[in-house]
């Protein structure tokens, strides 16, 4: 079970991330922009009113709409989507739902979908000393 906290927490571990202000969400900058990756889900309440900040409910950035899908048929407890984001490749994500190294997965997968490629490469770099070698 996870929450924004653990969401912080996991996005801000990651080079360059920065957190927005006013509303819950996260970005790397590349070529000069930033380039969201995560972000609290804007569920519309009331029609015709302003959508709504969900806590429990995270936007994530993913690859391709190939991804979405299988994200989206593999677990239906945890991913979901909306007609917001028909055609855009972001998933929406349950956190209660989601175990924190899913949750650490899904927001590294979203943040390399953004960032540029030599903070890619020396994050893959810095992580890969970090393992043990299996002899």
């Amino acid at each position: 079970m996870a929450n924004q906290d653990d969401v912080r927490r996991i996005a801000l571990s990651l080079p360059g991330v920065r957190e927005g202000t006013g509303q819950f969400a996260f970005s790397v900058e590349n070529k000069g922009k930033q380039k969201g990756f995560a972000w609290v889900w804007l569920e519309r309440v009331q029609p015709k009113k302003p959508r709504v900040p969900c806590a429990e409910v995270l936007a994530v950035r993913v690859r391709d709409q190939a991804e979405k899908a299988a994200l989206l048929a593999g677990d239906p407890e945890i991913f979901f989507t909306e007609p917001h984001y028909n055609g855009f490749p972001a998933v929406l994500v349950r956190l209660p739902s989601v175990t924190l190294a899913q949750l650490r997965s899904l927001l590294v997968a979203a943040w390399r979908c953004q960032a540029p490629r030599e903070l890619v490469e020396g994050h893959a770099a810095a992580h890969a000393r970090k393992r043990p070698s299996r002899r």
